[in-house]
């Protein structure tokens, strides 16, 4: 922090979430306003500093997996006493930026030059179940059933790999979305399930989260059609809740796709 070229510095993430339980696994995510990207790139001994390292990524300097960055460069640091380091290195002048697309989880660590003007104080706001319109709800609907065809295909031409792809990717995080949906109209739209909706458990009946489970047993052709029967089930039972508790139109796709589905299973099952 000493470092003149480092002007501003933010803390994000989990660490500054008070709705997140502390432990041991939580990544120090840090970003520094520098004055001279150039100089810090060119050479990682700084990084030393911070400890010794069992592993370094830098995203922005990798082949494979292009820049989404643009003028920010990060290291992702695994340590060796097993804390971990996400640390953003931003241009100063693309600090105003910064904080107008911040996502609201973010705590001032130093600010030399007084930039920052407005107080920031850390929320996860943006993250919170949000009430679906009528038409988010109905693109919801349409995306999972359609896409549910997919899966079908690919288990009926015995392409088990393009089936768990449509589900894993598509499918199931539309009935995740629903089942939020659903939370939220019972329970209020002023908090977080969570990333990767990894607190819903804690919001959904004992049996429907045990269901939800048995959706991730993909290990065979007969796993796969009931992973996705269940699938068809849960979202009917979360999203007609969604429809008759605001009010919306429940529509056709279910019973569409399900004649559709219906012959194909028993032709190949």
């Amino acid at each position: 922090m000493n470092d003149t070229r480092i002007r501003l510095a933010t803390l994000e993430g989990s660490r500054t979430n008070r709705n997140i339980p502390v432990d041991a696994f939580q990544d120090f995510d840090v970003s520094y306003f520098v004055t001279d990207i150039d100089s810090f790139k060119g050479n990682d001994q700084w990084l030393n500093r911070f400890g010794n390292r069992a592993m370094m990524q830098k995203p922005e300097d990798m082949e494979l997996f292009p820049s989404e960055l643009g003028n920010w460069f990060s290291y992702i640091i695994l340590f060796e006493d097993g804390n971990k380091l996400d640390l953003t290195l931003i241009p100063i002048d693309e600090a105003e930026e910064y904080f107008t697309n911040s996502d609201g989880l973010v705590e001032l660590l130093l600010d030399k030059d007084g930039l920052v003007q407005n107080e920031v104080t850390a929320n996860d706001r943006q993250y919170w179940i949000k009430k679906p319109t009528a038409r988010e709800f109905d693109d919801c609907c349409n995306e999972f059933w359609m896409v549910s065809t997919y899966v079908v295909k690919g288990l009926a031409r015995k392409e088990i790999l393009f089936a768990i792809d449509h589900l894993n990717e598509i499918a199931r995080p539309n009935l995740l979305r629903m089942m939020s949906w659903q939370i939220g109209s019972e329970q209020g739209y002023s908090f977080s399930v969570g990333k990767n909706y990894k607190f819903i458990d804690r919001c959904l009946p004992k049996e429907d989260w045990e269901l939800l489970l048995s959706t991730y047993s993909e290990s065979s052709y007969s796993s796969m059609w009931q992973s996705l029967f269940t699938c068809y089930a849960l979202f009917r039972k979360y999203s007609k809740a969604v429809a008759d508790s605001l009010g919306y139109d429940y529509p056709d796709y279910d019973e569409s796709i399900t004649k559709y589905v219906d012959p194909i299973y028993h032709s190949v099952k």
